[in-house]
């Protein structure tokens, strides 16, 4: 559940500047290509990176915001051709990767051209279950203008996320490891029938 302030105007503007390197996407460019892909669908397009890159490749790119795990799963499969893959990554939470989400590890100062420095940081707030919260807070030297915000995030383990893709009528083709974050993070290779 994303805070509302990644609408906030004075983050939205600065929000790549603070996270440049996007080399993980390129794997993804990539599997567009394996699969011979000429459209996409880009499902949680954040700020349209991806569908920027997709785009300067000659494909034709819808954007669509999901709400709700078990609406976006029906949506998808009822856009998709027969024989159309869903590709997408979820993070594998035997890692516990939240453990690392702390002001210690995550902190940051970026300088940003127009804006000034920024300093950034991630702290977990709670953990329960598979539901895990937390603060990110941004600092604007510029004037001392703090943002927050406060997300929930929910980690699915692979066994659940296969279940709900079959019960929803996909067929699961693969699974396999994030290439840039192996042990991390799994990616989901799942098809409509023909």
């Amino acid at each position: 559940m994303p805070d509302a302030v990644f609408e906030h105007p004075r983050l939205v503007s600065v929000y790549d500047a603070l996270d440049p390197d996007r080399s993980d996407l390129d794997v993804y460019v990539d599997i567009a290509g394996e699969l011979g892909a000429d459209r996409v669908v880009d499902v949680g397009c954040g700020t349209g990176t991806f569908a920027l890159l997709l785009a300067d490749r000659g494909l034709q790119v819808i954007g669509v915001d999901p709400q709700d795990w078990e609406a976006t799963l029906r949506g998808v499969y009822d856009a998709l051709l027969p024989g159309g893959c869903l590709v997408f990554e979820t993070r594998d939470p035997a890692y516990r990767g939240w453990e690392e989400w702390n002001r210690a590890a995550s902190y940051a100062v970026t300088e940003i051209q127009g804006v000034g420095t920024v300093e950034n940081w991630f702290e977990v707030t709670d953990v329960r279950g598979s539901l895990v919260s937390f603060r990110g807070t941004w600092v604007f030297a510029s004037d001392g203008q703090v943002l927050t915000s406060d997300s929930t995030l929910r980690f699915r383990a692979r066994e659940e996320v296969e279940t709900a893709l079959t019960a929803h009528g996909y067929v699961l083709e693969e699974v396999r490891e994030a290439p840039d974050r192996p042990g991390r993070e799994f990616v989901f290779f799942a098809r409509r029938p023909d």
